[in-house]
């Protein structure tokens, strides 16, 4: 209900609408209703599963107790989450499956377009380099391009469709194991759908898809989105299915007292609320005396309130348990419940063999390499953990909204289906970029920056990436990444960029000059990728430019370099890196890695050549789901000593020696490790809302020396910081303090990457 602004300008002109027009004529094979054979001196039951969010998580406490009680159900009807508890029970799933499931479940993945981080290709892990925000805006025909939803709900997919697989077979839900229906909205004209038929997995995405949340749902011709929007309670279309009596669970919002209409929010929540509740009322006014309507206390609990799935169980068990009598009368004998699980549990089947892959595509580009992906299972039973691998692989290449799969027959022969949908905003697109510096003495930066992007550019998915940015450092790169055929990780890079940037001079803590640094560098990389974990890349680089002295006087005999100086080189360079972190601003687990050789040659002004080894590591290890201890190292040094500011290493600044300030230490040689501890003490909503908070401290020890002689234990900054983190989409978010143990301290507030 966060969007509530976003829901109501959508929701009430469909609501008028369906108001005004006679309800949608349903399919012959929707709105057909075989209900699966019952004892004949028993009645028909039917459950109807309302929508909200998060709170509809209730309906698992309730399915379990209608276990416990041996109530057995004929028919489901559900909207938005609703439709997706009901469905996974019309599937074959127990209560207690379910459960476990949602228990399980990463709420912040199932809720994100991105796959998880160490299922993405290395080049989409290099980004995350950069300090852009994920959103992007696509361009076409000049023109800003907007994303229908802000989640397509490709994680959520996948995760419902491993859980269907059992039925995949089942184009009719009257031959799922528990006949169901999913209510969804036609956004066009407003009017109730009820899916009976097809794609299961499609029916309950579509029922949730919560306008201006979830991009809407293209099925069957119509654009489908949340049931929720014309019947949050359909109480009609469950009873339209054959059924006596109802079991009805309704956890949509209740209308708040007048004393908390007191925000912009809690208005127009209560807004949207009153305009799902007239539907609402009018599907419970027509139950009669048999009907039983569970009401969990659920408050004011929220739709995105999945972090607390504990307690939702809990609710719903105990609404359902109050109805205890009455649902009992319901009840079957131990025997009579058995045969009907047994029922349900035989329409379940494994995965049947793939005979044959058929690519059904909006984007021509990934045809033929889907194909070539997924060729090799033909002949084979289908394997839901290869077929996720391979289309989250894909997927995490980006440049598609959607990428699915679902089992279709052609006779009596089964193949596999593979659905890719373009980019709506794209091909082509920008993101933009926003790092803050403040050390509260002064001292601030800022950077700020975007990134145009044209994808497919070639058939093998090559990119053309142009960057921009102004502030401390200004920039103007591009780069067009070629892959010399699918799938195999070769490829080469031309490269080219104009680059300046400000870099100080500290003396102690004291900022005692400052030079300008313009650079001019154009060069070819070439490479392979490892899978997504790893890769080799080599290339040759042209370095042309200057540095300039702009703050500080040039007589200063203490400043160790001129106050003007051309530079220029020819530079050579292998690097090896791996990357299998789970996250780039926060890992929790995995590991991170990076060697390189660079040596330069023709130096300008006949300077002599030098060589420059670097390396970097991290490794993170979480445990009780909260707690997270990194371990890293970074060194580096300059062989044959070079008399050029731009190869001399810096340290200082948060997690570099925290309690100096930042670019307090330079020098030809390098070398810190650090030991971070963070722990995790708030969140927020799934997906894009997940706003994690973090409470962190390091230890750290490091130097820069002028000689690899100095590099001793005894010469090392020994410093450790406090700091309080948050995970936000624009970056993360730091206020911290650092120490070290000459009685220095620096204080540090920045929106930016740092480990």
């Amino acid at each position: 209900m966060r969007f509530a602004w976003v829901l109501l300008w959508l929701a009430y002109p469909m609501i008028a609408a369906a108001a005004r027009q006679p309800a949608a004529p349903q399919p012959v094979a929707a709105a057909r209703a075989q209900p699966v054979a019952a004892a004949p001196h028993r009645l028909r039951i039917g459950l109807v599963l309302s929508g909200g969010g998060a709170r509809g998580i209730a309906h698992v406490g309730v399915l379990k107790v209608l276990q416990k009680l041996r109530v057995p159900i004929d028919a489901i009807a559900g909207t938005s989450m609703g439709a997706v508890v009901g469905g996974l029970y019309a599937s074959g799933l127990t209560p207690d499956q379910i459960e476990r499931t949602l228990r399980s479940m990463n709420w912040q993945e199932a809720f994100s377009d991105s796959p998880p981080r160490e299922d993405l290709t290395l080049r989409r892990k290099q980004e995350d380099e950069s300090f852009l925000v994920k959103f992007p805006i696509g361009i076409k025909s000049g023109r800003p391009v907007l994303p229908k939803g802000l989640i397509e709900g490709q994680s959520l997919t996948e995760m419902l469709r491993r859980l269907t697989l059992p039925v995949a077979r089942i184009t009719n839900f009257d031959d799922l194991p528990t006949p169901f229906r999913a209510v969804a909205t036609d956004l066009e004209n407003g009017q109730e759908v009820v899916m009976g038929s097809g794609d299961l997995t499609s029916a309950m995405r579509a029922s949730l898809s919560a306008p201006g949340v979830f991009a809407p749902v293209e099925r069957g011709g119509r654009l489908l989105v949340d049931g929720g929007v014309s019947d949050n309670l359909p109480v009609d279309v469950a009873r339209a299915m054959g059924v006596d009596v109802l079991i009805v669970v309704d956890v949509g919002f209740p209308l708040l007292p007048r004393s908390k209409l007191t925000s912009v929010a809690a208005i127009s929540n209560q807004m949207l609320a009153i305009l799902i509740h007239r539907k609402s009322e009018k599907e419970l006014a027509h139950l009669g005396p048999n009907d039983i309507l569970i009401r969990p206390a659920l408050g004011d609990t929220s739709s995105f309130d999945f972090g607390n799935v504990n307690r939702l169980f809990a609710v719903g068990e105990a609404a359902a348990w109050k109805m205890r009598k009455r649902l009992a009368a319901l009840s079957l004998s131990p025997e009579q419940y058995a045969a009907y699980q047994a029922r349900r549990d035989a329409l379940r089947r494994p995965p049947p063999r793939i005979d044959f892959v058929k690519v059904q595509t909006g984007a021509d580009v990934y045809s033929q390499p889907i194909e070539k992906l997924f060729k090799d299972i033909v002949g084979k039973r289908l394997n839901p953990d290869t077929v996720g691998r391979r289309i989250t692989t894909l997927y995490g290449e980006g440049g598609l909204d959607t990428l699915d799969y679902r089992v279709v027959r052609h006779d009596d022969r089964y193949g596999l289906l593979i659905d890719a949908r373009g980019n709506s905003i794209g091909p082509n697109y920008v993101r933009f970029g926003l790092s803050l510096r403040d050390d509260f003495q002064g001292d601030s930066t800022y950077d700020a920056a975007m990134r145009y992007v044209m994808s497919e550019i070639t058939r093998t998915g090559g990119e053309w990436v142009t960057d921009a940015q102004i502030g401390q450092t200004s920039l103007l790169s591009t780069e067009v990444f070629l892959p010399l055929s699918n799938f195999s990780g070769w490829f080469v890079m031309p490269h080219t960029s104009v680059e300046a940037r400000n870099l100080p001079f500290l003396i102690g803590q004291s900022e005692r000059a400052q030079y300008r640094v313009d650079t001019f560098e154009y060069g070819l990389d070439a490479g392979k990728q490892f899978g997504n974990w790893g890769e080799i890349r080599t290339g040759v680089y042209r370095e042309e430019g200057r540095s300039r002295l702009t703050i500080g006087d040039p007589r200063d005999p203490q400043l160790p370099f001129p106050a003007f100086q051309n530079f220029g080189s020819r530079t050579y360079f292998v690097r090896l890196s791996y990357d299998t972190l789970d996250d780039i601003n926060f890992p929790h687990f995995g590991e991170r890695g990076m060697l390189q050789w660079s040596g330069a040659r023709n130096v300008a002004g006949g300077g002599p050549s030098y060589n420059q080894v670097t390396f970097d590591f991290l490794a993170a290890h979480t445990w009780r789901e909260r707690d997270t201890l990194a371990l890293s190292f970074s060194g580096g040094s300059t062989l044959n000593r070079a008399t050029d500011l731009r190869m001399e290493f810096p340290l200082g600044g948060f997690l570099d020696l925290s309690g100096l300030k930042q670019y307090s230490l330079y020098g030809p040689h390098f070398g810190i490790g650090r030991l971070i501890f963070y722990r995790k003490v708030g969140r927020g909503g799934p997906g894009y809302f997940d706003v994690p908070i973090y409470l962190g401290a390091s230890l750290e020890a490091g130097n820069v020396w002028q000689n690899m002689s100095d590099a001793k234990f005894t010469r090392l900054h020994k410093d450790a910081s406090l700091f309080l983190g948050l995970d936000t989409f624009l970056g993360p978010l730091y206020l911290g303090s650092g120490f070290d143990d000459h009685g220095n301290q620096a204080y540090y507030l920045f929106l930016g990457r740092t480990f």
